[in-house]
């Protein structure tokens, strides 16, 4: 059965890959997500003025990865700690959020965060918060699976991410 999660964890070209990977993923999109402007579009969103952060809508076939799955891989995207964005993206819009779909999907990311924390790995409180869904706009065509189009420059985009991925957990 399908079903659709939703995560924010700075820029998200650097966030497709990874889920993209994984078996039972229908879909992969970037887009934005919590704001207040409909339709907004890239330049809307850097001007920090919509309230709406950079995310992926991912669609997923349950029947062969679940939600938990997904929470688990997302958690080994970002940095937790850092509720100002994420390595070198600062601001609102880069923030890291676990949107839920319903009370099952909320529960499942709030035992997660709860037992990243209990773990000892990081040495600051998680502070990536867990919200409601609200409505999802894709990205602009030239964003979507960005790593594909334009390697070299995503490479270069997301080399800090992965040095301190690297270091956490390895």
């Amino acid at each position: 059965m399908k079903e659709r999660a939703i995560f924010a964890g700075g820029c998200f070209w650097c966030m497709v890959q990874p889920f993209e990977e994984q078996d039972g993923i229908i879909s992969v999109l970037s887009g934005y997500t919590g704001g207040t402007t409909a339709n907004p579009t890239y330049e809307d969103v850097l001007t920090h003025k919509t309230g709406h952060t950079e995310a992926i809508e991912i669609i997923f076939d349950n029947d062969v990865i679940d939600y938990k799955d997904l929470v688990e891989l997302y958690w080994q995207q970002t940095d937790p700690t850092d509720a100002f964005g994420q390595f070198q993206d600062r601001g609102d819009n880069y923030r890291p959020v676990i949107f839920y779909e319903d009370d099952r999907q909320k529960e499942i990311a709030e035992e997660s965060k709860k037992q990243l924390q209990e773990s000892g790995l990081f040495d600051k409180p998680i502070v990536t918060t867990i919200e409601p869904a609200q409505t999802f706009y894709p990205a602009e065509e030239y964003h979507q699976a960005f790593y594909k189009k334009d390697p070299l420059r995503y490479a270069l985009s997301s080399g800090l991410r992965h040095k301190f991925l690297e270091e956490k957990w390895k």
